[in-house]
C-alpha cells in the first residue's frame, strides 16, 4: 500500500514540474522578455558589425596551376613498391 502512495506521488510530482514548466515557458511575460532579449542583441550585433573595419583583398592570383605533363619522365610511384622498398 506505501509502494502505491509512493508511485502515486512521484507520478504527481513528475506532472506538476512538467505542467508548471510548460506554463511558464509560454507564459506572456516569458515571451515578452524573450522577444525583448533577441531584439537587444540584433540591436547589439547590428552596432557591432558597422564598427568592423573591412580589410582589403590581397589574394589575388595567388594559385599556381601547374600542369601534370610538364616533367613526363618522371617515374609514378605504387603504394606497395614504396613498402617493399623501406623493408630491405
Amino acid at each position: 500500500m506505501i509502494k502505491e502512495i509512493k508511485y502515486i506521488l512521484f507520478v504527481v510530482i513528475i506532472f506538476a514540474f512538467i505542467f508548471f514548466t510548460i506554463k511558464h515557458y509560454y507564459s506572456d511575460a516569458n515571451i515578452k522578455n524573450s522577444f525583448r532579449s533577441l531584439e537587444s542583441h540584433s540591436f547589439k550585433i547590428a552596432e557591432q558589425s558597422e564598427k568592423i573595419k573591412t580589410l582589403k583583398n590581397n589574394t589575388d592570383n595567388i594559385i599556381e596551376y601547374v600542369d601534370k605533363n610538364q616533367n613526363p619522365k618522371e617515374e609514378k610511384f605504387h603504394f606497395w613498391k614504396l613498402i617493399y622498398n623501406n623493408e630491405s
